[in-house]
Parts: C-alpha cells; structure tokens; sequence
C-alpha cells in the first residue's frame, strides 16, 4: 500500500529543513520508500479529518493501507523496524541504536526547543536575559557529554542507525549557532549527515514545499 505522510503547506521553518516531517522524509529515503505528501493549512491541521489522524493537531502523521500513526518519533522508529537500513541486524547494537533514537527525542531535545521558545517568545520578558544563560547552559551541558562520547567517530554506535538520524535532527536545530560551534566534533557529525544522499534528497523534497508556497504568496 501506497505510503501518505502529511506536512505543512506553510511552514514556519521557512524551508530550513526543521519541521518534523523532514525526519520521516529522510527515513523513507534511507530505506529507499516511495511516499506521497498531503499539506495541510493550520486551519486544516485543527479540523476533524485531521484530528481523527493526530488528536493533537500537529504533523506529521503516517498512512499506510490500515495503519495511521502520528508522533515523528514513533513513525521512524515504525520505518526503521519495517525496513532495512536503519536498525542493526545484530540484536544489542539494534538495541543501542534505538537507545540513541530516545536519547535523542528525550534527553537532548528537550533543552534545545526550551530555548528556541526563550528566544522566540520570551524576549520582550523582562527576566529574559537573565534566565537565556541559564537556558543555554542547560543545552551545552548536553552538547558536551554527546560530544564526549561521539569523540572522533563517524556515527554514535559503528555504522550509521535511526539513532543518528535522529540526533542529527536534533542537532540541525542548532545549526549555525555558537552553541553548536564549540563542539568541532558534533560540527562536522551534523555535516556528515546533510552529506548523505538519502537526507540531500528529502531536504530537497521539502524545500520545495516552501518555494512553492513562496511563489504563490
């Protein structure tokens, strides 16, 4: 069955590669699974239809034959379980893999979207530049013991898994900021990422969208 995941029409990243259905485009490509695209306006995102799909009105959503899921996490990891080349065939690096995959979405992520909601909504706050130090120290804390870790290797766990898909995700919020900076290592990890042929493609599919919606403005 034809697979149907569904994106912004319009979205707020402005083509940057950020929202969430970028990270299920790139798992689709790794495995090499062909997908169609439904966008949404927010004003579609909140109605019925939609919320059938995800009750909380966000995207991305997955349909396959009888299968709907939603939650970017949970999609990919359906993906990387369904598919080859993304989850290790031998079982304990399978397992670590998908312990990077959480790592992700719960440990590291967590501190990076808390500061992006400081900066894009608290900054006419009059206790804004007193807490956003604390905020990013929080994230470099993180950065740090993943950038311990990763050391000089190519990908967290032997050959590239879900678990760096997913970090690299992470990660690319993050992009061009000092933060990111002061880590060569978590640097160069994230360009070997936007490298791969699989992410360059689903990249492209999602700029696209932006454009599109540019141009008709």
């Amino acid at each position: 069955m034809p697979i149907t995941i569904t994106a912004f029409e319009r979205s707020p990243d402005r083509g940057r590669g950020l929202a969430r259905d970028m990270r299920v485009r790139w798992a689709l490509e790794e495995v090499g699974q062909p997908y169609d695209v439904r966008l949404l306006s927010f004003k579609a995102m909140r109605e019925p239809a939609h919320l059938t799909l995800h009750p909380f009105g966000q995207i991305p959503t997955y349909e396959e034959g009888d299968l709907a899921l939603f939650e970017s996490g949970a999609i990919v990891f359906h993906i990387a379980e369904r598919h080859e080349g993304l989850l290790p065939v031998d079982a304990n690096a399978r397992a670590r893999a998908i312990t990077w995959m959480f790592a992700a979405l719960s440990t590291v992520e967590p501190p990076i979207i808390e500061r992006e909601v400081a900066k894009l909504l608290e900054r006419d706050e009059t206790w804004y530049e007193q807490r956003l130090p604390a905020v990013e120290e929080r994230v470099r804390k993180r950065l740090r013991e993943l950038s311990d870790r990763l050391g000089e290797a190519a990908w967290l766990d032997g050959n590239f898994s879900v678990g760096d898909l997913q970090m690299i995700s992470v990660l690319l919020r993050l992009k061009g900021s000092a933060l990111l900076d002061e880590f060569p290592n978590l640097s160069a990890y994230v360009a070997r990422g936007e490298a791969r042929p699989a992410y360059k493609r689903a990249f492209a599919a999602q700029r696209a969208v932006f454009e599109a919606a540019s141009a008709s403005a």
